[in-house]
């Protein structure tokens, strides 16, 4: 309830301080259109915003979940094989030095205007903090707990099932509450390159038709939708490390 009502209030003074903004410089409209052009916008196109979110959600899901799943599977490999650590490793930080968002025109071209670029997209911006945090966990696993399943004699599978993956569940969290803040800007930035559906395009069309007001609705949603999906996830989180640390 607390937190409802700090967010509320902060919500309401970031619209208070707009309102402000507009009133004392006296910008135009297709500048910086008023909090209360922007929501007679959202409520005028509200079945218009809703299906480009949904569509927009489709493809942040989907993303994050095979990027999570690609990242823990990588991250596992990783941990487990000195060899996989000696060769993968290596790409997946020569990976970053190449924008991701340069990718975005190539993806579009091989794979046209649907869902599967912006999928792509998604994913490749998650997979690399997702693995990385998991990887680190898996590493920092307290020696002591190996040195006694090593006397007993366990194998490396079952040291990893039981142990290693347990212990590393927090850092992993700590990789999808990043994730859950950036799969949404692959799938933007896939449809601002070339889309025909979601909340990128209706932006860049509100745009090039002068529609400020609904371009700016269109972005509220998307940053709500953030933060829903964020907190969902991390809500998840917490209740995963709270299971497994009871």
């Amino acid at each position: 309830m607390i937190r409802a009502l700090r967010i509320a209030g902060v919500t309401a003074l970031i619209l208070l301080l707009w309102h402000l903004l507009v009133l004392a410089t006296g910008l135009p409209a297709f500048i910086l259109p008023s909090p209360a052009r922007v929501a007679t916008a959202l409520f005028s196109n509200l079945e218009l915003i809703a299906h480009h979110a949904s569509v927009t959600m489709a493809e942040v899901m989907i993303g994050l979940l095979l990027g999570a799943l690609l990242g823990v599977v990588t991250a596992i490999s990783l941990a487990m094989s000195p060899m996989a650590r000696l060769v993968v490793r290596p790409m997946m930080v020569l990976s970053q030095a190449l924008p991701v968002f340069a990718l975005a025109p190539v993806l579009t071209l091989w794979l046209g205007y649907g869902l599967w670029p912006k999928i792509i997209m998604a994913l490749l911006i998650i997979y690399f903090p997702v693995t990385s945090a998991f990887f680190d966990g898996l590493m920092q696993t307290p020696h002591g707990m190996l040195d006694l399943a090593k006397v007993m004699q366990a194998r490396p599978w079952l040291i990893m099932r039981h142990i290693r993956i347990p212990a590393a569940i927090p850092a992993l969290a700590s990789g999808l509450r990043l994730a859950a803040v950036y799969a949404p800007i692959g799938a933007i930035i896939g449809e601002w390159v070339g889309a025909s559906q979601g909340l990128g395009y209706l932006m860049l069309l509100a745009n090039g038709r002068a529609k400020i007001d609904l371009m700016f609705a269109a972005l509220i949603v998307l940053a709500v939708l953030t933060l829903v999906l964020h907190g969902s996830v991390d809500r998840l989180c917490r209740y995963v490390v709270q299971r497994q640390n009871s």
